[in-house]
């Protein structure tokens, strides 16, 4: 079928095209990660027992994050290939990829639901909570997996309006939400003083507008690819392509889950509960880094996957480079902030000096090689972008699993203090992963075009 949006893909400007669809994307993951910023600026302010409920927010991140992770395997795997199906001109196909997609989104947010629920308090203990911290932790994470539903359906269809090009009605998906969570913060936390629980009340209310929004979109005349029930139902096929290329967002998305407990327990263990509330304040900043410029890339995502359907690879090839280069400029800027000025960032979470200090002073390493992380995320995406599944899942693996990890454990057994080896991990795997990432992206995305074209 066609459209203006993809006569858009097929003939626009790249440069022009590439800043219109992820400038509202920037936009958007700003807004969505203030979901969690804005609930962890007033919850620090609590009077009293700010610091330790900051904490416990902080533990509950990894589930979170989890949580977002699935919403990824489904949305950035369905998405892509939805772009790539229009560009062939497979119109149908592209709105089964939905159909079976909010299918999957509903059933795998119901299992997530009970599950969690039932094992919360332990997985929290588990990720680093105190006795100390586990009560606000406990509060907050039995009301906002509650919203577990709307959150999915939200993240995950949210990704087949952008793909479509739609990317300012994608934003406002987000604003609309993040608006209303900012309203209801500080009215429960501070004014019915619900505390914690009015945090995970405020983003559940908001969550569960945001995916109204979405499905009202998406099931109406103004979208290109529409939310049919004909097209709900699950198709083996289609559920393993999509399952396979979301395999590289989830892993990169559930590893931070991962990550968070290995650096919570490790720090905990090292340097007490202050060390963990300033990871969770670094865990925070890094989750903005990383989905802004995945933004940027997420932006480039349509263009290459229509025209790669399409056959018409000189745009793919002009649209990986100017993605390429967006993603190394942003990134580099994002990095000299953290690293040049990191109290400017840390106020936004805490009035506590000491924390405020400590957190300053770890994040000069923590983000140290996050200087050429652009390049990873913007090859990573492209992977997605072109269908290449196999490759961005060893990509994802890379950088937490098979580098993060060990020297997470490895390190504090060479340098002193401990916690300084434990927070150094992340800059050498930040700079092995993106090495290793430009290498393999060189050697394989122009062998693909060839055999794509012959």
């Amino acid at each position: 079928m066609n459209n203006p949006m993809s006569n858009r893909f097929a003939s626009e400007k790249i440069p022009k095209l590439i800043l219109s669809l992820a400038a509202p994307a920037v936009v958007a993951q700003v807004i969505n990660a203030l979901y969690n910023v804005v609930d962890r600026m007033f919850i620090g302010r609590m009077p009293g027992t700010g610091t330790l409920a900051l904490t416990g927010i902080g533990v509950s991140f990894p589930i979170i994050m989890v949580i977002s992770a699935f919403a990824a395997l489904i949305g950035f795997g369905g998405a892509p290939l939805a772009s790539i199906r229009m560009g062939e001109g497979n119109h149908e196909k592209a709105e089964r990829l939905l159909g079976a997609s909010f299918v999957m989104l509903l059933i795998v947010s119901m299992l997530l639901t009970i599950s969690l629920l039932t094992l919360k308090s332990p997985l929290l203990t588990l990720f680093g909570a105190s006795p100390d911290t586990l009560p606000y932790a406990d509060d907050y994470m039995g009301i906002y997996l509650t919203g577990t539903v709307t959150v999915l359906l939200s993240l995950g269809l949210n990704q087949f309006i952008a793909a479509q090009g739609f990317a300012k009605t994608a934003m406002v998906t987000v604003c609309v939400g993040a608006a209303v969570n900012t309203i209801l913060d500080p009215v429960f936390i501070f004014g019915m003083h619900m505390g914690v629980r009015g945090a995970a009340l405020a983003t559940v209310i908001s969550q569960t507008i945001s995916a109204v929004w979405v499905l009202g979109f998406l099931a109406s005349k103004r979208s290109h690819l529409r939310l049919r029930i004909k097209h709900m139902r699950i198709n083996v096929r289609i559920v393993g392509s999509v399952l396979a290329l979301g395999l590289s967002p989830f892993i990169m998305q559930s590893t931070e889950s991962l990550i968070q407990i290995v650096f919570n327990t490790s720090l905990a263990k090292y340097g007490g509960d202050l060390y963990v509330a300033a990871m969770g304040i670094m865990s925070s900043l890094m989750q903005i880094f990383t989905l802004l410029l995945q933004s940027f890339a997420q932006g480039a995502q349509p263009i290459i996957g229509y025209n790669f359907g399409s056959g018409d690879f000189a745009r793919v090839k002009s649209t990986i480079i100017y993605c390429s280069l967006f993603c190394a400029v942003f990134g580099l800027a994002m990095w000299s902030v953290a690293v040049f000025l990191p109290r400017l960032p840390v106020l936004i979470f805490t009035n506590n000096a000491e924390l405020i200090a400590l957190t300053s002073a770890l994040m000069n390493i923590f983000f140290m090689g996050t200087c050429i992380y652009g390049f990873q995320l913007a090859f990573q995406q492209i992977f997605i972008a072109l269908g290449q599944a196999k490759v961005s899942i060893f990509i994802a693996v890379l950088r937490k699993i098979i580098l993060l990890i060990p020297l997470v454990y490895a390190l504090p057994a060479f340098i002193r203090p401990k916690t300084g080896g434990v927070i150094l991990a992340e800059p050498i795997a930040d700079t092995l992963a993106a090495l290793t990432c430009c290498i393999l992206f060189g050697l394989t995305v122009k062998r693909l075009l060839v055999i794509k074209k012959t």
